[in-house]
């Protein structure tokens, strides 16, 4: 949950966490995970890790859709010997993986994703939609007291969990029922990202033997993030509490409870600030430097407000801490000012744009606003190789382009404001269709 990574297809999604632009690859979890928005934490106290319940290893997942596969067969036999030197037993092990077969139908899903990414007003039309907000209130009335509890605890807010669980899993409805142990056995055998995935797998078996969860019902995303919030394997056994105390961190079934408490527990560990907003939209005053909205740029409330800088209301910002000024959409969008909540969010995400969904749905759920500013719809996505293509232009003038790598990052988008100022632009870093043109693409 604390590091970018998840699939070959995540490099792509990796781009998208270091950008201040509207690129958004796919959805929210607790790592960047190739999911579906529809598919689409921790413990300030010690996380509990029960003795196994061995009667509960009969319990099998039943293989998914595949073909037999011989090296599969032999894969699995070599790391059979290297998960039971990492301590799996024998026993758990062979229950674990009765039955499991090669799933064509996830290396699949793993090589056919998207060449494009969703603009932010796209992703925010769904992630913060309507029937969202009123799933989500409904949510809250459901689970009212645990939430309540849950926020006594850990000192979150409950909207901003809920926020997390109905951008993750539609509120529970879209959990993942692909069988973990093939999905991830797949990927391990598959190869391209495969000490990834192998240490995925080791960490699901240190699971199902500790008695959290049978295989049968260890069930997720095809790219192996579990339960109502998804989180995956090494992110659960480091931060996965069990608030229910029934012996056992279940993050799998009907009941919500453990997902919700580790989630929030997982943002309490890495600071959370009650009452501070994770961000609140802002108007800025004519003529604003868009340069001056980068995240390295911290003044508080009040010496924004010197600038010109008021909320949607024409009032200045409360005293909420530093805070810098974001502009997701470049300067033809809405902007926000983020505090260091923003940055606590980033830690189960990294792109803005799966950070500002949270946020503005957690508003929501507590009667704000949609928000106001409006959104360059005219504008269309950029490609990866557009990116790359992008990259290497500026690199040919000179402007200082580390890597073309299709990421669009810190270094990159100081380089597009570089060719922008240069080239009498406004100078607001965005890897626009505009920009290729401005660049001769």
């Amino acid at each position: 949950m604390t590091r970018a990574a998840w699939t070959g297809a995540v490099l792509a999604l990796m781009a998208s966490q270091g950008m201040a632009g509207p690129q958004v690859t796919q959805s929210p979890r607790p790592e960047v995970r190739p999911e579906t928005l529809a598919q689409a934490a921790i413990a300030t106290a010690t996380p509990q890790r029960p003795a196994p319940r061995p009667g509960d290893l009969s319990l099998v997942a039943p293989a998914p859709a595949a073909l037999a596969n011989p090296r599969f067969d032999a894969w699995i036999t070599g790391f059979r010997s290297r998960a039971l030197a990492a301590g799996i037993a024998g026993a758990v092990f062979d229950a674990a993986f009765a039955g499991v077969t090669y799933d064509t139908k996830v290396i699949e899903l793993d090589r056919n994703q998207s060449e494009f990414t969703k603009q932010i007003w796209d992703y925010l039309d769904t992630a913060v939609s309507e029937q969202r907000v009123s799933n989500g209130k409904a949510a809250l009335a459901q689970h009212a007291d645990a939430l309540d509890r849950i926020e006594a605890r850990f000192g979150v807010e409950k909207e901003v969990v809920a926020a997390i669980w109905g951008l993750e899993s539609a509120y529970g409805a879209a959990r993942g029922a692909r069988p973990l142990i093939a999905s991830l056995a797949t990927l391990a055998h598959d190869g391209r990202r495969g000490a990834f995935f192998e240490e995925q797998l080791i960490a699901a078996l240190r699971i199902i033997q500790a008695g959290d969860v049978a295989p049968r019902a260890m069930t997720g995303s095809w790219a192996g993030a579990m339960g109502h919030t998804q989180f995956i394997p090494t992110s659960y056994l480091t931060y996965a509490v069990d608030f229910t105390g029934d012996g056992r961190r279940d993050i799998w079934s009907d009941d919500p409870v453990d997902a919700l408490a580790s989630t929030a527990a997982y943002l309490a560990t890495f600071g959370w600030k009650k009452g501070q907003p994770w961000g609140v939209e802002v108007r800025l005053p004519d003529g604003f430097d868009p340069a001056l909205a980068r995240r390295s740029l911290m003044r508080s409330p009040a010496a924004w407000a010197a600038e010109g800088i008021r909320d949607m209301n024409g009032k200045p910002v409360p005293n909420h801490g530093n805070a810098s000024i974001l502009l997701p959409a470049g300067s033809s969008g809405a902007a926000f000012m983020i505090f260091d909540n923003f940055a606590v969010i980033e830690r189960y995400n990294k792109a803005d744009a799966y950070v500002i969904g949270v946020g503005h749905l957690s508003d929501r759920l507590k009667g704000g606003p949609a928000i106001q500013g409006e959104w360059p719809r005219h504008y269309h996505p950029i490609s990866s190789a557009q990116k790359k293509d992008i990259q290497t232009r500026l690199q040919s003038r000179g402007f200082a382009v580390q890597k073309i790598d299709g990421i669009i990052g810190p270094n990159t988008i100081d380089a597009i404001r570089a060719f922008q100022q240069s080239a009498g632009l406004r100078a607001d870093g965005y890897p626009s269709q505009e920009l290729l043109k401005a660049l001769g693409g």
